[in-house]
C-alpha cells in the first residue's frame, strides 16, 4: 500500500528546490522546542482554530483520542464557539482556553499542534506561523488559497522539521487506497483518463449586496481578524442570516469556488490515481455562474482540462440540479483500456470491465483514520508516514487554482459555442456537450447566456509558473499565482 506513496515523495525535491531558489525573505520567527518534538508518548496539546463548521470534526478527531488534549479553541467570532467549548469540557472535565487571535495561539509554548479549519484565505498564513513557532499542523482542505502559498508551506514544513497534514481524508481510507492501488496495478489496462466530479447543488446566495451595497458583519466577530491577509472590505452578502460564515466560498478574496471547496477532494484523488507528482503541461477551463443572479463571483458550472501528455484529467463542477455520471455525483472515474473504476464516495470503489460488468468492490474508512495518521506521524517525526503530507496537498490545491486562473482570464462567448471552443479531444467535447444539456434541463438559454472560456495555459512544472508566449497574458496569469497580503498579515518566502 505504501510502495507508490513513498515513490511520490522522491519527486518533491525539484519543487522544494524551486521554492528555496525563489526565496527573497528570511523568516525571523523563533522556533521553540515543544513536547511533540521531544517525546514519543507525552500528551499532545492541541489548539483548534475555526469551529463553526468543519472545525467541530477537528475537535472530535483529537478529543479523547491518541493521548491528545484540546487546550485552546480559537475563533474570531465569539458567537460560534459554544458547541466546541461544551464538547471539550464534557469529555475532558474542564473547558479549554478561548482565544480570539491566532497570533497568540501560534506563540503559545503550551501548544504542540494547531488544527486549522478556517476560510481558505487564512490556511497558509496560519500554518506557516504555526510551523515557524514549532507547532505541527493539521490543515483543512484546500491547503492554500493560491498556488505560491503551497510552495511556501512545503518549504516551511521542511525547514522547521514540522509535520503538516492536509485534510483530504480519502487518502487514509482503506477502501479508497485499495481502489487507487487497483487503478494503478494495470488490471484495467492502460489508464489515460481521470475524471473528477463535483455535482453538488448550490442555490443562489441572494443579491443582497447587489441591491443594498455593503453589509455589516456580525457584531460578535472581529472582522479585521476574519479578513486577515485578504483586503479589509465590508461584505456584500446577506450577513444578517450569518452567511458571511459560508458564502465566502463563492467570493474570490476568500474562497476558490466549489472547485477548491468540495472539488479539491476529487481533484486530489484524480491526480493520485494517475500517479502524477508534478503540475500538468497545460490547463484549460471554461464555465460561468448560471441559473440565477446573485452576489457570488466564482463559477457554479465549470469544466477543466489538465493535460499531462499521454494522460488527461477532466474535472466538472455542476451547481445546479443534475443526474449522476456513471453512478457518481461527487466522486471519480478512471478509464483504462480494459475497464474503469468508479469511486462514488470518500471510501468506496467499484471496478467494471470494458463492457460495464461489475468486477470488484472496495469499501471502508472514516474521518478518524486521517487524524490518527497525523498523530502517528507527529510522534514518529516522519512526514513520510503521512497519507497527505503538505507536498501532496499543495499539488492538488494548485490544480484547482490553475484552472480558476484560466477561467478568470477567459473571453466571453455564448454558451452555444463552447463545444467548438474546447478543441478536438473527443472526451472533452463529450463533457462540454453534456454540460450544455445539463444547463438546458435547468432552463438556461444557451444562445443568450454568456460563458467564460479560458486560454490554454502552459505550465513549467519545475518553477510552477506559466510559460505563455503572449507576454501580456503571461503577466496576468502569473500575477494570479500569488496575492497581495494586507500589512501585518504578510506571507513571505522561506529561505
Amino acid at each position: 500500500m505504501d510502495i507508490f506513496h513513498r515513490r511520490e515523495f522522491l519527486n518533491r525535491s525539484a519543487i522544494l528546490a524551486a521554492a528555496a531558489a525563489a526565496s527573497a525573505t528570511t523568516v525571523t520567527a523563533q522556533q521553540p522546542v515543544t513536547r511533540a518534538t521531544n517525546a514519543q508518548a507525552d500528551k499532545l496539546r492541541v489548539a483548534v482554530v475555526g469551529v463553526r463548521g468543519r472545525g467541530m470534526s477537528h475537535v472530535n478527531g483529537f478529543l479523547g483520542k491518541n493521548n491528545c488534549e484540546i487546550v485552546t479553541i480559537c475563533d474570531c467570532d465569539e458567537a460560534v464557539i459554544g458547541n466546541a467549548m461544551k464538547r471539550v469540557e464534557q469529555v475532558q472535565g474542564k473547558a479549554p482556553k478561548y482565544e480570539k487571535d491566532i497570533r497568540k495561539v501560534v506563540t503559545d509554548k503550551d501548544i504542540d499542534i494547531v488544527a486549522i479549519a478556517t476560510p481558505n484565505h487564512w490556511h497558509a498564513l496560519m500554518a506557516v506561523w504555526a510551523m515557524e513557532n514549532g507547532k505541527d499542523v493539521y490543515c483543512e482542505k484546500p491547503a492554500t488559497h493560491n498556488v505560491r502559498e503551497g510552495a511556501i508551506m512545503l518549504a516551511a514544513a521542511r525547514k522547521y522539521k514540522r509535520i503538516c497534514q492536509v485534510g483530504t481524508q480519502s487518502r487514509s481510507n482503506p477502501g479508497m487506497r485499495e481502489s487507487i492501488e487497483y487503478v494503478r496495478s494495470g488490471k484495467i489496462g492502460k489508464v489515460d483518463l481521470a475524471i473528477g466530479l463535483c455535482y453538488k447543488s448550490r442555490p443562489s446566495i441572494g443579491d443582497v449586496g447587489l441591491k443594498m451595497g455593503d453589509q455589516q458583519p456580525p457584531k460578535t466577530m472581529d472582522y479585521d481578524l476574519w479578513c486577515g491577509p485578504a483586503p479589509l472590505k465590508l461584505p456584500r452578502r446577506n450577513t444578517k442570516n450569518g452567511t458571511v460564515h459560508y458564502d465566502w466560498h463563492w467570493i474570490w478574496d476568500y474562497g476558490n469556488g466549489d472547485l477548491g471547496n468540495q472539488g479539491v477532494h476529487e481533484m486530489d484523488k484524480a491526480r493520485w490515481g494517475l500517479g502524477k507528482t508534478t503540475m500538468p503541461h497545460t490547463v484549460f477551463s471554461l464555465g460561468g455562474r448560471f441559473g440565477y443572479i446573485d452576489d457570488g463571483e466564482t463559477a457554479n458550472t465549470q469544466l477543466c482540462v489538465f493535460d499531462y501528455g499521454p494522460e488527461k484529467m477532466i474535472f466538472e463542477v455542476r451547481g445546479l440540479p443534475t443526474s449522476d455520471y456513471k453512478g457518481a455525483k461527487v466522486g471519480n472515474i478512471w478509464v483504462g483500456s480494459e475497464g474503469y473504476v468508479v469511486c462514488p464516495t470518500y471510501s468506496s470503489g467499484i471496478v467494471y470491465d470494458k463492457n460495464g460488468k461489475e468486477v470488484k468492490r472496495f469499501s471502508g474508512g472514516n474521518d478518524q483514520l486521517h487524524f490518527d495518521n497525523f498523530v502517528k506521524a507527529v510522534r514518529s517525526r516522519r512526514y513520510e508516514d503521512l497519507t497527505c503530507d503538505i507536498a501532496e496537498g499543495h499539488l492538488s490545491a494548485a490544480l484547482c487554482h490553475l484552472a480558476n486562473i484560466s477561467y478568470r482570464l477567459g473571453q466571453e462567448l455564448p454558451l452555444a459555442q463552447i463545444v467548438d471552443a474546447v478543441g478536438p479531444d473527443a472526451n472533452v467535447k463529450t463533457f462540454a456537450t453534456g454540460m450544455l444539456e445539463h444547463l438546458k434541463t435547468n432552463k438556461v438559454d444557451l444562445d443568450k447566456t454568456i460563458a467564460r472560456v479560458g486560454p490554454v495555459l502552459p505550465i513549467n512544472p519545475k518553477t510552477e509558473r506559466f510559460e505563455v508566449t503572449d507576454k501580456t497574458l503571461a503577466e496576468k496569469a502569473n500575477a494570479l499565482l500569488f496575492r497581495e497580503y494586507r500589512k501585518g498579515f504578510e506571507l513571505k518566502d522561506i529561505a
